[in-house]
């Protein structure tokens, strides 16, 4: 099994910036892909941007240019650091690693318990 804790969530005003963490433990081994995912009030979870083993990534369009996804193997961290932060960025910050799929995780995804970022004018 696999646990994600996610910190550095907070309080920010407009254009300022945050850098989440999220710490793997566990069985690291089998992990692939990283990913951050955010629920903005009333709203669903959606994607944020994603981190694949060989570091390649992807982004949701509207954090493109504001947001880095990054990953340190040797720390088993990944990393979301957010400039431009915008009222609308406001959300439940997720942290999720896909993994080899087990017996025990069948579908082999694994999610923190979310860290909060909330934007003010």
């Amino acid at each position: 099994q696999v646990q994600l804790v996610e910190s550095g969530g907070g309080l920010v005003q407009a254009g300022g910036s945050l850098r989440l963490s999220c710490a793997a433990s566990g069985s690291i081994s089998i992990i692939r892909n990283m990913g951050w995912y955010r629920q903005p009030p009333g709203k669903q979870r959606e994607l944020v941007a994603t981190i694949t083993s060989g570091a390649s990534t992807n982004y949701a369009d509207s954090v493109k240019g504001r947001f880095t996804i990054s990953r340190d193997n040797a720390k088993n961290t990944t990393y979301l650091q957010m400039h431009s932060l915008q009222p609308e960025d406001t959300a439940v910050y997720y942290c999720a690693a896909f993994a080899i799929p087990t017996r025990a995780r069948p579908t082999g995804d694994y999610w923190g318990q979310g860290t909060q970022v909330t934007v003010t004018l």
